[in-house]
């Protein structure tokens, strides 16, 4: 099974330039070392949504959990990067309460 309604998927600009790829968060610094690393730029935030939306989203989800806002989805599978090599990463997704429609919540590398 799939994201259900992957191709409405939420992805926040600012979850991935403020956050994954941003050297300065306090959190998100070691995800950002390893985008960056591998070809990912806050400058061209489009290409690590793009990647996720075509490498990700397409990919059965591996386990779902439920939490007080939501059903939570994860993927693991290996992502392309701009720099040619092969990365596999966790990605987690969420359908709040009420909507159908998922969002990023996080990726970090498996």
């Amino acid at each position: 099974m799939t994201v259900p309604n992957a191709d409405r998927a939420i992805i926040a600009v600012e979850k991935l330039t403020g956050y994954l790829l941003n050297m300065s968060h306090k959190r998100g610094a070691a995800k950002a070392r390893l985008l960056l690393g591998v070809g990912y730029r806050p400058d061209a935030s489009h290409l690590l949504e793009s990647d996720l939306r075509a490498q990700h989203l397409s990919l059965d989800v591996t386990r779902t959990s439920e939490n007080a806002y939501g059903v939570v989805y994860e993927i693991e599978g290996p992502i392309r990067t701009p720099s040619g090599k092969t990365v596999r990463f966790c990605s987690i997704w969420q359908i709040d309460t009420g909507s159908d429609v998922p969002r990023f919540i996080t990726m970090y590398p498996r």
